[in-house]
């Protein structure tokens, strides 16, 4: 879907839920240096962006899974998401948590789902891919079929891609890092020496301007 992938991009970029800054980058909480960052819940904050987003994943769901009978979300960052997408679809929604409630009934799944059932996971932002892995396993111990997951965004990391091969899950994004930085070169965000400042960092983001 490259069509899409840029668009998506320009949209994150427009809004500022992708900022983009080589020259002066953030600190990750990893304790990375980065000259990205991402924060995907603005997009709920544009009505226009937000359906765009809700619309592309049903639009991805029916493609690729047509056979989802469930949605889930995981929390936080993809619970609204989720629901859009799942009340755009028509299909009964789910998220789960980090971990297990720690009070009540203990639950790590919210809502609710029947043994067997088919579910696309739905998820905003996919760096390593651990946290959104941790998800899938949960609702692989509850007995539903997991066919796959959608995300936003990817950074594309090595790792994450090999996180998800060796976990056997498929993976489809909306949008990529290789997308967007051809998008903020299209549209003059960045420049060319920045292009390849962002380029640099994607081959070794652990040492850069260490």
């Amino acid at each position: 879907m490259p069509s899409v992938e840029k668009t998506i991009a320009k949209s994150l970029l427009e809004i500022k839920a992708v900022k983009l800054s080589p020259k002066n980058p953030f600190t990750w909480a990893s304790g990375w240096n980065s000259p990205i960052y991402c924060d995907n819940r603005v997009t709920l904050s544009h009505p226009t962006i937000r359906k765009q987003i809700y619309q592309s994943f049903a639009e991805l769901i029916a493609e690729k899974y047509p056979e989802a009978e469930l949605i889930a979300g995981v929390a936080t960052g993809a619970i609204a998401h989720g629901v859009l997408v799942a009340e755009e679809m028509n299909k009964p929604f789910i998220y789960v948590r980090s971990a297990p409630k720690g009070h009540g009934l203990g639950n790590q799944i919210e809502g609710q789902y029947q043994k067997g059932q088919k579910v696309v996971v739905v998820e905003d932002l996919i760096s390593t891919g651990g946290s959104s892995l941790s998800a899938v396993e949960a609702l692989k111990q509850a007995e539903v079929e997991v066919l796959g997951m959608v995300a936003i965004f990817t950074y594309g990391f090595p790792k994450a891609e090999e996180n998800f091969r060796n976990a056997q899950v498929a993976l489809n994004t909306l949008s990529s890092y290789n997308a967007l930085v051809e998008a903020a070169l299209e549209i003059g965000y960045i420049n060319i020496d920045e292009l390849n400042d962002l380029k640099e960092w994607r081959k070794s983001p652990e040492t850069w301007r260490k």
